[in-house]
């Protein structure tokens, strides 16, 4: 079983996610906490395989509670769950190591497939060596990792993971510049990252015909 520890400010969405969690399978929820003393704390005593960890929390905010984590000797890895959307807290979060950055709110099928695609990231490394650059290469894309070598020349990491938070979170489908406004980049840039999401498989792109001119480019989630 892979053991969690669950870190929300909110009593009520704490025992939502704990539901949540105990809905998927090989995975038990061992502790709860609602600050970050509280999280430092129950880590030590839990020894949780992942955290699910709120940034918004009431007495320090969440990335410097990963750090302490870590100054503590806590290996646990870490799922940020957090309404954050600022560039700045994703580019920490990844900087800091988690192996997936979600935003609220979001429902139990985002969920399942996140913890389902950890535990089999975490199986791949459990023999301790893996066996080629294949395992790696299969590691990073469990994990929702974006190698900086991967990507076309101009695209980073950070805002990847922003447009496509953009893109599974709408109803229905999305234009570049319905994506640039909720993302705070430009529209062509927008365009950019979502036209990488349609060659990568990700997205896919419907036309919007309208009286005159082009038509419009619509993305929704693959």
């Amino acid at each position: 079983m892979i053991r969690v520890l669950i870190v929300d400010d909110d009593f009520m969405v704490a025992r939502v996610h704990t539901g949540f969690v105990a809905r998927v399978e090989g995975f038990e929820v061992v502790g709860t906490a609602h600050t970050g003393a509280e999280a430092v704390t129950t880590a030590l005593r839990t020894t949780p395989d992942l955290v699910l960890l709120d940034l918004y929390l009431p007495d320090r905010f969440g990335l410097d509670v990963l750090s302490d984590l870590r100054r503590s000797g806590s290996d646990s890895d870490v799922i940020v769950i957090t309404a954050a959307k600022e560039v700045d807290a994703v580019r920490g979060a990844l900087r800091q190591g988690v192996v997936d950055y979600v935003l609220k709110p979001f429902g139990f099928p985002d969920l399942r497939e996140r913890l389902e695609r950890y535990a089999a990231q975490r199986d791949l490394l459990h023999g301790g060596e893996v066996t080629g650059q294949d395992d790696i290469d299969r590691v990073l894309a469990r994990s929702g990792a974006v190698g900086t070598s991967t990507l076309p020349k101009g695209l980073s990491p950070e805002t990847v993971t922003l447009v496509s938070a953009a893109l599974r979170e709408a109803s229905g489908t999305l234009s570049a510049s319905e994506a640039a406004e909720r993302v705070g980049i430009s529209r062509v840039s927008a365009r950019r990252y979502l036209e990488y999401f349609v060659s990568t498989g990700r997205a896919a792109v419907t036309l919007k015909y309208g009286t005159t001119g082009r038509p419009e480019r619509r993305y929704r989630r693959a």
